[in-house]
Formats: C-alpha cells, sequence, structure tokens
C-alpha cells in the first residue's frame, strides 16, 4: 500500500464519485470553497493498493497555526469502507505518519455512520442494526471519541432526518407518510401561483437567509462562501439551487379583483344566507392578503425562498434554506421541501438528506425543539451518527489548543 499526499482532482472525483456512500462535504467543490472563504486548506490524500488503484481518499482542511503547527478536519471522515478494520488500520497508521511529517496537532473526523437504530423518540432499538464494531475499532487504533452530543455541540449534527426512497412506489405513497398539516400548506401554496425553478443561482441567497440564521441561532456564512460553494458546486455537479418567485402585481392585483367581486356580490344580494359565514370568512382572508401584498404591488418575479442543495452521485442534502416573510406567509418553504422530495423521487435519488436535526427532541435549547417537530413532519428515518473521533498526534498541544482558540476569538470580537 502506498500512501498519496497530493492527490489531482482527476484522481480525487474519480474516486468520490465511485465511492457508494460519498458525502457532499467530501466533494472538492467543498475543499475549494472553504479554501476561498475560510482560511483552511484542502488536502486530498489516499491509499494505493499494488497495481496503483485508490482504495482510500480524504479530503482533509488544514488549518494553519504558529511555529508551523496546524490542525485538520475531515468534513464527515474518509472515504472508506469502515467496515473493513485492515484497511482502516492501515490508513489509519499511514495518518499518524502524515501528522508527524506535516507538524499536525491532530486530525478530526465524523464519519456519516448510524451508530444505532433508534425510534421516533431518539430511543434504541431493541435488537435494531448498529455499527458499534466500527466505534470500538476506531477506538482500538487510537481515536477520542467526543461525546454521543444530542446537540449541536460539535462540527457536523449528529442526527438527522432522512428520505430513502427505494421504499415507495410512488409520489401518493410519500404523500401519505407526510404529516397532513405540512401538505395542506403545501396545497395553500398553489394559490398563490408560486413558480418553481430547479436550476437557479445564489444571487439572493445571502439576503433571504438573514432571518433564518437569527431565528435559529445559526451562523451565517458570508455572501463570498455561498457564492464560491455555488460556482464550485456547479462546475462539478455537486450543488444544484432551487427558488420559488412570487409575482407581486399579480397577487395583488388578483387578491383585489377577488375581493371587489365579492364585495359586489354581496351588495347585488347574490350571497345567500347559507354562503354568508363562508363569504365574510373569504372577504376577512382576501383583505389580510391584500394588506400583505400590499408593499408587493408594484413588483414583478421576487425570490422569497431558496434552497442550497448539495449532491454526491445519487444522494442530496438540503444544506441550507433561505426566505422572507412573504415567503413564510405564503408557504414557500414547505413548497420547496416538498418538490425537493419530488424532483428526487422522480430523479431517482436514494435519498434526500435534511441535514441535521438534535437527539432530544423535547429540547428548549435555542430553537432547535421546533426546528426538529419541523423536519419530523416530512422527514422520514430518524438517524443517529457515530460522532465524531480525533485522532491526536500532539498531546500536550492537543489539550492547549481549545483553550488558545477561545482566547483569539475573544479577543478578535
Amino acid at each position: 500500500m502506498k500512501f498519496v499526499e497530493n492527490l489531482t482532482k482527476e484522481e480525487y472525483m474519480k474516486f468520490f464519485n465511485s465511492f457508494p456512500y460519498s458525502h457532499f462535504l467530501q466533494s472538492h467543490a467543498w475543499g475549494e470553497a472553504i479554501k476561498e472563504t475560510r482560511g483552511k486548506v484542502p488536502c486530498y490524500v489516499g491509499l494505493k493498493d499494488e497495481k496503483g488503484k485508490l482504495v482510500a481518499a480524504a479530503l482533509l482542511l488544514r488549518k494553519d497555526m504558529p511555529l508551523g503547527l496546524c490542525y485538520y478536519y475531515c468534513s464527515r471522515g474518509y472515504l472508506i469502507d469502515f467496515k473493513d478494520k485492515d484497511l482502516v488500520k492501515t490508513f489509519t497508521e499511514e495518518m499518524k505518519k502524515y501528522l508527524k511529517r506535516t507538524n499536525g496537532i491532530y486530525v478530526k473526523i465524523n464519519p456519516e455512520i448510524m451508530y444505532q437504530e433508534i425510534d421516533k423518540d431518539g430511543n434504541r432499538v431493541p435488537d435494531g442494526k448498529n455499527n458499534i464494531d466500527i466505534y470500538n475499532n476506531l477506538l482500538n487504533l487510537g481515536y477520542k471519541h467526543k461525546g454521543f452530543v444530542k446537540l449541536y455541540e460539535n462540527n457536523e449534527p449528529r442526527y438527522t432526518f432522512r428520505r430513502y426512497f427505494e421504499q415507495y412506489e410512488s409520489m401518493d405513497d410519500i404523500k401519505k407518510s407526510i404529516s397532513k398539516t405540512f401538505m395542506q400548506t403545501v396545497h395553500r401554496s398553489y394559490s398563490y401561483d408560486l413558480k418553481i425553478n430547479f436550476d437557479s443561482n445564489v444571487d439572493h441567497f445571502f439576503e433571504l437567509n438573514k432571518s433564518n440564521a437569527s431565528k435559529d441561532g445559526f451562523v451565517q456564512y458570508s455572501d463570498d462562501f455561498y457564492k464560491a460553494l455555488y460556482k464550485h458546486g456547479k462546475e462539478e455537479g455537486n450543488v444544484l439551487v432551487f427558488d420559488v418567485t412570487a409575482n407581486g402585481k399579480k397577487l395583488y392585483n388578483d387578491t383585489k379583483k377577488a375581493l371587489d367581486q365579492i364585495n359586489e356580490d354581496f351588495e347585488n344580494g347574490k350571497i345567500t344566507k347559507k354562503q354568508k359565514p363562508d363569504a365574510l370568512d373569504k372577504v376577512k382572508r382576501l383583505e389580510k392578503e391584500l394588506e400583505m401584498f400590499e408593499p408587493y404591488k408594484n413588483e414583478d418575479d421576487m425570490v422569497i425562498c431558496s434552497l442550497i442543495n448539495g449532491i454526491a452521485n445519487d444522494m442530496m442534502w438540503t444544506m441550507y434554506i433561505g426566505n422572507n416573510k412573504l415567503g413564510e406567509d405564503l408557504f414557500a418553504v414547505n413548497r420547496i421541501y416538498y418538490e425537493t422530495i419530488q424532483y428526487c423521487f422522480e430523479h431517482k435519488y436514494r435519498f434526500l438528506d435534511l441535514y441535521g436535526t438534535v437527539g432530544d427532541p423535547n429540547t428548549k435549547f435555542r430553537n432547535l425543539g421546533g426546528l426538529h417537530a419541523y423536519k419530523k413532519k416530512y422527514g422520514d428515518t430518524f438517524i443517529e451518527f457515530i460522532g465524531e473521533f480525533d485522532l491526536v498526534n500532539k498531546p500536550i498541544w492537543y489539550l492547549v489548543l481549545p483553550i488558545l482558540l477561545k482566547v483569539y476569538r475573544t479577543l478578535k470580537k
């Protein structure tokens, strides 16, 4: 076996595209976007067998430190068959040597591997599937597990909702699996003549994402990051952006026309006694909507919701979403998630991952409990991942580094 420190883009992506469990966060596009906007250096390494064939690879995001030190983050772990203990052992031994050669403090991995099968409340399913053998093997190889966190304490969420499409024969079957209240809002959205674009860009994303980041307590990345992610992801086929547009003029004029018509029917005695309660409710709704649409009455098509999806082969992750107040009022968020589910089913994706939720559905921390309840409405399988592991090369620096980083971030503020 030969460890390769500088795989070419072609070598790396050929392996990435052939690996059955690759993740968008392991893509070349992700590495280049991070390089351009977050001050980390992507390193593409791999392991070749005696015939020169790649059998494992990894995208390592290097953060350079003073004194020639550095540390690495490997998003969603190595591209490797973690069930092959001998292969994992060999790759780990080579990673230890690599850390020494590059003066690396440690490398962090968080493989997207199910830890144990859980029910809808996050409890272990007795006699359910698990990958505890993989967990124990990593510990035996010297990796330090960072704990079974329940929220968003670490780099990537340890829980998610994922919809596997092989179990469904039709969209009707899928609809039956989605919350009825969720589907009701999706049906309501059709009355506003919203248009869905399945090949959009990120020109409006930063502004749309502001309210979501603030509401859910997440850090909003820079506009440059989203643009770099889209640029590289679009070029390499690892990003799709879906958005929803609404025509302000049409919304206002159609609503005003409908309201004028029903008021005219009242004046002309065309509303029967039996029809009156429903008609009065309709008047209230139309008046409320007319007020809602008034600020946009001179606007043509407006992007009111946008969703950035990461792709790896036949798998999709809903990475980032943004919407404005009008998008909320017109149920555009629910609509775009539903359209994404339908898109994946029709294009024969293996699964759609909602990219993160919490392990404690009842948490009161920030808005995470509400976010979980929302994703549960249209999510499917609730999954617990194995968690983060650190392979440490410099134990003293490893202990000191978190303190130094905390001080640095405090001073930077």
